[in-house]
């Protein structure tokens, strides 16, 4: 048995294109601030079954986003991060218990509509980035994280607003992503899943990540605070469509 063979229940084919996609995805978050994670669980969502999809993805999405920001530590807003956590660990236990959900397609137009309002519309007002609602976005993000693992366009359209210089903003995005995917070990704990059968891909999926990470951030240093910006928002602009073609198609189902 080959080592690819080992690493998951997938075909060996499988688990090294899964490898290399982390790698690519890792420097596009790392360089443009956003968007590596969502094209991550776009093809890991074909190809993998659907109860390993978000357990397997959060925990890979963990390890790039804590090695993005351990790369990035003195960028990170920690008063940001200081309110942000008390929301993560609110919103991981309602992820845990929780029994009723939206129907299905309304929740991803909800959150394409707030950031495409992010992006496109008037400046947020400051009372809007305090402490509560730091503390609302994540617990808010955090749940959503769990259920359907589409939070990065939310959590993104957020720091927008509140970080405004690139290093910043990608810093404070990946130490709070990293809070999130943490608490994705104890809500699909609790739920039973087991890792155990993935944590050879998920170790292979980090690595590839970490050296993404390492790639995407030397192209970050290179680029301007405006052309980043312009980037981030038609990141954000595009998952957002993304989002909308998945909650019409899941609501005209």
């Amino acid at each position: 048995m080959s080592f690819l063979e080992l690493l998951s229940p997938l075909p060996p084919g499988l688990n090294l294109s899964l490898t290399l996609l982390s790698l690519l995805t890792s420097g596009i978050s790392a360089s443009v601030g956003i968007g590596g994670g969502t094209l991550l669980i776009m093809v890991m969502a074909q190809i993998m079954p659907a109860a390993a999809l978000i357990p397997v993805h959060g925990m890979v999405q963990l390890g790039s986003n804590a090695g993005r920001a351990a790369l990035t530590w003195p960028h990170i807003d920690r008063q940001v991060i200081a309110v942000f956590l008390p929301g993560v660990i609110v919103g991981a236990l309602m992820a845990a218990w929780l029994l009723v959900r939206l129907p299905p397609g309304v929740l991803e137009l909800c959150i394409a509509g707030f950031v495409l309002l992010s992006c496109w519309g008037p400046s947020l007002p400051k009372r809007s980035l305090g402490n509560k609602a730091t503390f609302a976005a994540g617990a808010v993000t955090t749940l959503l994280s769990s259920l359907v693992g589409a939070s990065g366009p939310l959590v993104g359209a957020f720091i927008k607003h509140s970080q405004t210089a690139r290093l910043p903003r990608v810093a404070t995005f990946a130490a709070c992503m990293s809070l999130q995917h943490l608490s994705k070990a104890f809500v699909f704990g609790v739920a039973g899943f087991v890792f155990r059968e993935w944590l050879g891909l998920m170790l292979a999926m980090i690595v590839a990540g970490l050296l993404g990470t390492w790639l995407g951030l030397k192209l970050l240093r290179g680029l301007s605070d405006q052309r980043f910006d312009t980037l981030f928002k038609w990141m954000l602009t595009l998952l957002a469509l993304r989002l909308i073609w998945m909650g019409v198609s899941r609501l005209s189902a």
